[in-house]
């Protein structure tokens, strides 16, 4: 062997000593029990037993929440999740109808926003808001349809608030639904909102309010 290749051999050997050190100290177990992150990735995390440290990933779609108790699962959906640094993430594994293994998405464009599907194990579950309603994508709920960010309220609703005299801007207002006396509108800031009353009642725009069917003009 060479002067060269015995240097170069030599070199290989701290090398790789090296990284199985800091792999080794990379992990570690803070504490002798616990879940612990790890320190560039969101989805992955060090279970530690009696000072033995496992690394282990979170189902793709899920983050990694440092903040779990130790009697629930760490894996949880992203807006529950503070990664803070921990910006990388395993490779997304989708399927046909999920963009990630686990998760809750939006169905639909701007004017059709009342349904969501909620992905588990690759396979997605389509579930509709109830009537009037639009899924928030930033809080995984149901929400006013003017209150989510990627939703035409208008549109969703087809109702748009007329416009307001001027002098005389009222915050709210109401409007009976022009095809069904039991719905109308409140308009919120000049943005719709869909309402309902209950059985046997409609909506009279004489008193601003649900009454009896029978008190509504054109309604019984």
């Amino acid at each position: 062997m060479s002067p060269l290749s015995g240097r170069l051999t030599g070199v290989i050997v701290v090398l790789c000593v090296s990284a199985l050190v800091y792999h080794a100290q990379s992990q570690s177990c803070p504490e002798k029990n616990g879940r612990f992150p790890v320190s560039d990735q969101c989805d992955a995390y060090i279970e530690c037993r009696d000072g033995e440290p496992t690394r282990q990933l979170c189902p793709d779609g899920l983050l990694f929440n440092e903040k779990a108790s130790l009697f629930s699962y760490p894996c949880q959906y992203p807006i529950d999740v503070d990664c803070g640094s921990r910006t990388r993430t395993q490779p997304a594994i989708p399927t046909e109808d999920c963009p990630h293994q686990f998760g809750y998405y939006k169905v639909g464009d701007r004017a059709n926003c009342g349904q969501f599907k909620n992905c588990a194990g690759g396979t997605a579950y389509v579930l509709d808001c109830p009537l009037g309603l639009a899924f928030n994508s930033a809080t995984y709920q149901c929400d006013w349809a003017d209150l989510v960010e990627d939703c035409d309220a208008e549109a969703y609703l087809g109702f748009k608030c007329p416009p307001q005299a001027p002098g005389l801007v009222q915050p709210i207002r109401f409007f009976r639904a022009p095809n069904d006396c039991q719905k109308y509108f409140l308009c919120v800031d000049d943005r719709p909102r869909l309402n309902f009353c209950g059985p046997e009642q409609a909506f009279n725009e004489l008193i601003n309010a649900c009454d009896g069917i029978a008190n509504v003009t054109g309604c019984a």
